[in-house]
């Protein structure tokens, strides 16, 4: 049987962790759960406890680079799995995510990643599919040719002109794809520069068209931290420098700029 895990990201004492959670034990077809923190607390420990999910605390300093490569490995030695999900601490996940993910695994073999449409949750709780999620999903058409999916070119067309591929929808083919993935210390692009990188291997980016999680924008988010202290841009204008001359470069983000106003 194949192995999945939902690897929970944890991070000080988020007031979304726990609906998370619920969302990870609630799934149709059940997938191990585990939580890795590099900050350790009373608040994450309890709820641990609470739904009998193993914790594991990473020595390292916090950074998503550490946290996400941490819990890629105790996904991998302490419960064995072969597909896993990194699910960030602010998110929910559908009930029908682990379904529709070993679906595609079971008919795609090969796939390094498996990723999905998703919706928005904003300040006020409320859930929208939201102007950049549709065009994420017009970048993503490419991969929706199922037969080309494996094709470096059409991988990463899909990623040329910004991060098509919703984070915390991603599930790693850690087979495939190693456990070591995250190659720079990034804040904000760091998922991008992953995927670009795994362009280059061999297998499929399968890309379900189903909202299958909810994606929460809020004060405390990373997103709206690095849109407010400029980072955002800083390192989209880098990722988009590895993949353009300067001149595109610079008419890409204008159009990204203006974009930033969607999380307000």
């Amino acid at each position: 049987m194949i192995k999945h895990t939902f690897a929970i990201c944890a991070y000080k004492e988020s007031p979304y962790l726990e609906e998370l959670i619920r969302s990870l034990l609630s799934q149709k077809l059940r997938s191990s759960v585990i939580l890795c923190t590099s900050t350790p607390n009373e608040y994450i420990e309890n709820l641990c406890k609470k739904y009998d999910i193993k914790l594991f605390i990473s020595e390292k300093e916090s950074s998503l680079m550490n946290d996400w490569s941490f819990a890629l490995e105790m996904a991998k030695t302490k419960e064995g799995a072969e597909l896993v999900t990194i699910a960030h601490q602010d998110d929910i996940y559908h009930e029908d995510y682990s379904s529709e993910l070993m679906k595609a695994y079971e008919k795609y073999p090969d796939m390094l990643i498996f990723c999905c449409s998703n919706r928005t949750i904003d300040a006020y709780g409320n859930e929208n599919g939201g102007k950049v999620e549709v065009v994420k999903k017009v970048l993503r058409l490419p991969l929706r040719i199922k037969g080309l999916s494996g094709n470096t070119f059409i991988k990463r067309l899909s990623l040329r002109f910004g991060n098509s591929i919703c984070c915390p929808s991603c599930t790693y083919n850690i087979k495939l794809t190693g456990t070591e993935l995250f190659k720079k210390d990034y804040h904000f692009v760091i998922d991008w520069d992953t995927l670009w990188n795994l362009t280059s291997k061999k297998g499929r980016f399968i890309v379900c068209e189903k909202n299958l999680i909810s994606y929460r924008v809020h004060e405390g988010a990373e997103t709206k931290k690095n849109i407010v202290d400029h980072n955002r841009e800083k390192e989209e204008s880098l990722m988009f420098r590895k993949i353009w001359p300067e001149p595109v470069v610079k008419l890409l983000m204008h159009f990204y700029k203006s974009a930033y106003k969607a999380y307000d």
